[in-house]
Parts: C-alpha cells; sequence; structure tokens
C-alpha cells in the first residue's frame, strides 16, 4: 500500500468541501421538515433564537446566528409579511427593531418539535456523537473567527 502525498488541492483534500457538502446534505434533509411550516432553513434558525427567549432587538439576533442586519432585516421583514414575528420599534430607543413572535410563530414551535429527532435519523448517529461532531466544529469555527479578528 502507498503512502504518496495526497495533492492539497484536490477536493478529497478539502475540509471546506466536507462542510460545505454536509451542509448541503443538512439543507436538503431540513428542506421538507421545514416545507410544513412554510420557512426557509435561515428563517427556522430565527425562530430557535426567538422560541428560546422572545422579544429580542435585531442586533441581538445577529450577534447569535453571525448575521450583520442587511443580511437579517430582509428575512425578517418577510418573517413579518408571512405572520410569524411583528418588528416593531423600541419606545426608548427608536434606533434599535424589536423582534417578537406572534401566536402563530409561536405555535410553530409544536411543528417544529420532532425537528431535531428526525435529524438524528438521518444521520444515522448517536446522540453523542452528533453532540461530539457539534462541539468540535464549534471550536474549529471559534478558532477560525478568532484568527481572523487576530490578523
Amino acid at each position: 500500500m502507498t503512502n504518496a502525498p495526497r495533492d492539497p488541492l484536490s477536493l478529497d483534500a478539502q475540509f471546506c468541501f466536507a462542510v460545505y457538502s454536509t451542509a448541503h446534505a443538512l439543507n436538503r434533509t431540513y428542506k421538507p421538515l421545514l416545507d410544513r411550516l412554510g420557512i426557509t432553513y435561515p428563517q427556522y434558525l430565527v425562530l430557535l433564537v426567538l422560541w428560546e427567549r422572545d422579544d429580542r432587538s435585531v442586533g441581538e439576533i445577529g450577534e447569535k446566528l453571525l448575521l450583520d442586519s442587511s443580511t437579517l432585516t430582509p428575512l425578517l421583514k418577510r418573517l413579518e409579511a408571512a405572520g410569524i414575528v411583528r418588528r416593531e420599534r423600541n419606545p426608548e430607543d427608536e434606533r434599535q427593531v424589536r423582534i417578537r413572535l406572534t401566536e402563530q410563530g409561536r405555535v410553530m414551535r409544536e411543528t417544529a418539535r420532532d425537528f431535531p429527532e428526525s435529524l438524528l435519523c438521518a444521520t444515522g448517529c448517536d446522540v453523542e456523537t452528533l453532540t461530539r461532531l457539534k462541539t468540535e466544529m464549534l471550536d474549529v469555527r471559534d478558532r477560525m473567527l478568532g484568527a481572523s479578528t487576530a490578523g
């Protein structure tokens, strides 16, 4: 068996492609689930943040999701048009927009309750394996974010 050095520019050698293709597979797995709610994956992430704690500023949501307001605002406008959230100016600080779930947005949580189990089944992994992988991915992400701000 030969241990020839791998071409560092081959697709199979790329960590980024492993992450990208896994994210693509995750999105494909989530799509039929999210279709039941009539939302996209980024909209689902916003709902997850609001289901944890409702009534957040756009800035708070962006910080949790690592998104800037120029990316988040159109997404929030679509959620508002669908009747899932309300966007309101903070009366104490007009520059700040607060996001609150509507009753429809709160009810959607019940439909989404089985999503984690569906994802677990789709991966064929146990909870411990996925928890370990998630922790490792977050560690890699945080190191990369730290490296990008240190330069």
